[in-house]
């Protein structure tokens, strides 16, 4: 069996906070391989301030082809309509069912599940990975893994705390400095910004 984690999310662009959790999350909970998946068309986001998903797509692809560990995936992208991440579970644990599965989430999202679509049939189909930042309460996200395992009767180990260093970047910090002009270096892999800068994105205010 392996252990497979799994990076969702925009990827609006991907940064090394985003590279730098699922480097972690491979020797904290011992993975195999951690697999990216950007999303297609978020329901919870306004899609005009993201960049089409074959774009996001492409330089995920880039910032980790240096790394046989990391793996992309399209699914969500080509993925008609809005995409929800209950759907994605299963579509893995239903095309790989020998794999064990780890969803690596901020610390929000621990906070946030709840208000996403169909939650317990994401809790069905993987483990949860939250990072547990140096600047997170350890109290209260204690208190909300024992609230979720007794909501969704998960069974021990179905919710993992991963410690984790704070990391002050974001893909709207990102985005905010290259429409001001500024640099983004070693926020972002270097062939990634390559691409940015060739495309000229994120340089207009609505994206």
């Amino acid at each position: 069996m392996r252990r497979i984690g799994i990076m969702g999310g925009t990827f609006n662009p991907i940064h090394v906070g985003h590279l730098m959790l699922a480097e972690w999350a491979l020797d904290e909970l011992g993975l195999n391989q951690v697999w990216f998946i950007p999303t297609g068309d978020s329901y919870m986001k306004n899609s005009c301030e993201i960049l089409p998903g074959l774009e996001r797509l492409h330089m995920t692809r880039l910032a980790i082809q240096d790394n046989p560990n990391f793996r992309c995936l399209d699914i969500e992208v080509e993925r008609e309509g809005y995409t929800y991440s209950y759907e994605t579970m299963e579509q893995l644990k239903n095309s790989y069912p020998d794999d064990m599965f780890y969803f690596i989430v901020g610390a929000d999202c621990l906070f946030a599940i709840e208000s996403w679509r169909n939650p317990e049939r994401i809790l069905q189909n993987c483990v949860l990975g939250a990072a547990l930042r140096e600047d997170a309460d350890p109290g209260k996200m204690l208190e909300q893994k024992r609230h979720l395992e007794e909501v969704y009767c998960l069974p021990e180990g179905k919710i993992c705390l991963l410690p984790f260093f704070n990391m002050p970047v974001s893909s709207t910090l990102v985005r905010q400095r290259i429409r001001k002009g500024q640099s983004v270096r070693y926020l972002v892999p270097s062939e990634v910004i390559l691409y940015i800068e060739e495309k000229g994105f994120y340089r207009e205010k609505s994206i």
